[in-house]
């Protein structure tokens, strides 16, 4: 027997299910007023969905067209229970994951894809000082200008939308009494600075002067595929990725305008998937600023907490071989002080040659479950190990797989070689490197990039169809910057018959947990899987 609903368009009770009636009785415009009413009843998404037969975009669509804004509810103002976080530590290292997104102050997540206000925070707190100016030119619902009235800097912040503009000014409007600490048992004072907003265009900031801003902190819309107006003009949450990345080029080219010589911009971005393979957005957009003269000072894996597939999700990563999305790139760019590059000499190791060395690799025995997402946190203990195992089995399927240690020779000795998995072609062909370290020279980096290649397109031939090549590597600093060798490599292998299946990201266990680094600089503590497929 079917349950008795109630309509809010017929304000009657009906005797079928909703998504019944509606079908017969009302149309589109009729739904979307039911959605907006159970909205701001304070229905979510899911409870809508069940109740009408409707799907998430639908419902994200039609919340959009009636509020201007991507918004997850439609809610009186936000109660302020704490104006800071409780037992907040400046992050050290480069991955960065936070249990819970932050709801400090006005902090919530109800406008669609705002970042965590811990990464502004963190942000902030290391690069800028009290009083300084901080620019965001995506401000959204306000996020890194509430963070900056809270840590006492002055901040610009601007939006296309006008309607989030003006929600915007309704999260930093809120009192900070005078005896207010930027942290607990801290009791230095400091002054506040309301946040300047207003519409205006990340492409065009005219009104503000060249070298003039001590820092920006800002989270760009991804290439269509969060739509944050109702298609206003500018957008640029409804560009394809290349239109994206172009009109990138020109705030990139704005940002380093007006950022003063020697400071950062931090932009947080992530990549996309079309066809189960990744689009490397993060990378591209990388390099969209360095191609305007940014140096990147660091590259900040932003990882969702927990995330982790299982039940039906955990079936289907394995059935369909594909990992969940469960990283973005924190890149965090400086205007070097000199346009004119320096005269560096560097110390330069002579490696001679990098030498490639098939060994079978070592092996965990059993794993109790894959890996299913994007980021891979490993215990410390047998850390390659279970990578390995995770590479071999997912990929190779037990089959046939060559495994290639990128060595650097520099007496020119023999190096003995070692075959593993059958003859005939691969299933798998994974490079491993130990090389190069930190503070190496640039023509180390040139020749292990130019070993990379080689043996890439050396061993083409012996993949099967539908086989896969994965590289191992991480990111390195020399002389104060990084060196994104993952970036570099996907940039230099041509994607004719290779396609990029993933980017993983690895890291090991613990080491972000009250650890103490005395350095400028965040500790480098993540690598990187390319995965590629032969075509």
């Amino acid at each position: 027997m079917n349950n008795k609903n109630l309509c809010l368009i017929c304000k009657r009770k009906i005797n079928i299910p909703l998504k019944e009636h509606f079908k017969i009785s009302h149309k589109k415009d009729e739904l979307q007023i039911a959605v907006i009413q159970e909205k701001i009843k304070g229905l979510s998404d899911i409870e809508i969905g069940q109740k009408y037969g409707v799907s998430f975009n639908f419902i994200e669509k039609t919340v959009l067209e009636f509020k201007g804004i991507n918004i997850s509810r439609i809610s009186k103002r936000k109660k302020i229970n704490s104006l800071y976080p409780k037992k907040f530590q400046e992050e050290q290292t480069t991955v960065w994951s936070f249990k819970q997104r932050g709801n400090w102050a006005t902090h919530s997540g109800v406008y669609r894809g705002n970042w965590s206000p811990y990464i502004p925070r963190n942000v902030i707190i290391k690069y800028s000082k009290e009083g300084e100016t901080v620019l965001d030119y995506f401000c959204g619902a306000g996020t890194t200008a509430v963070e900056a009235k809270l840590l006492g800097r002055k901040c610009i912040a601007l939006d296309i939308n006008n309607i989030a503009i003006e929600l915007a000014k309704k999260n930093v409007d809120f009192e900070i009494p005078i005896n207010y600490q930027l942290f607990p048992n801290n009791n230095k004072p400091h002054e506040i600075y309301e946040p300047k907003l207003h519409v205006g265009d990340a492409r065009n900031l005219s009104f503000l002067k060249d070298s003039s801003i001590d820092l920006i902190c800002a989270h760009p819309p991804y290439a269509n595929i969060i739509h944050y107006t109702n298609g206003k003009d500018g957008d640029l949450s409804y560009l394809n990725i290349n239109d994206f990345l172009n009109e990138m080029s020109i705030v990139a080219k704005e940002s380093f305008r007006v950022l003063k010589p020697g400071r950062q911009c931090a932009i947080l971005i992530g990549d996309t998937r079309k066809k189960r393979h990744i689009i490397p957005i993060g990378f591209k957009l990388i390099n969209v600023f360095l191609n305007e003269g940014f140096k990147l000072k660091e590259l900040v894996i932003k990882r969702q907490h927990n995330c982790k597939t299982t039940g039906f999700w955990y079936t289907n990563s394995i059935k369909y071989n594909f990992l969940l999305m469960a990283h973005e790139y924190l890149p965090i760019f400086e205007k070097p002080k000199s346009l004119i590059p320096l005269s560096i000499k560097e110390k330069v190791t002579n490696y001679g040659y990098i030498v490639p060395t098939l060994k079978k690799p070592s092996l965990k025995k059993k794993l109790k479950e894959f890996e299913t997402a994007t980021v891979w946190i490993l215990p410390e203990k047998n850390f390659e190990k279970q990578l390995n195992k995770n590479v071999v089995d997912r990929y190779a399927k037990g089959k046939s797989y060559s495994t290639i240690f990128l060595i650097s020779n520099s007496k020119n000795k023999a190096i003995k070689t070692f075959k593993n998995g059958r003859k005939g072609k691969k299933e798998l062909i994974f490079i491993k490197s130990s090389f190069p370290g930190d503070n190496t020279s640039s023509l180390n980096i040139k020749s292990y990039l130019q070993g990379i290649k080689k043996i890439v397109d050396s061993k083409l031939s012996t993949i099967k169809k539908g086989g896969f090549f994965i590289i191992q590597t991480r990111d390195i600093r020399i002389n104060g910057y990084i060196e994104p060798l993952a970036k570099k490599i996907l940039d230099s292998i041509s994607p004719d018959r290779l396609w990029l299946k993933e980017i993983v990201i690895i890291t090991k266990e613990k080491q972000h947990d009250n650890i103490k680094y005395s350095s400028e600089n965040l500790k480098i503590n993540h690598q990187y899987l390319l995965i590629y497929e032969f075509k």
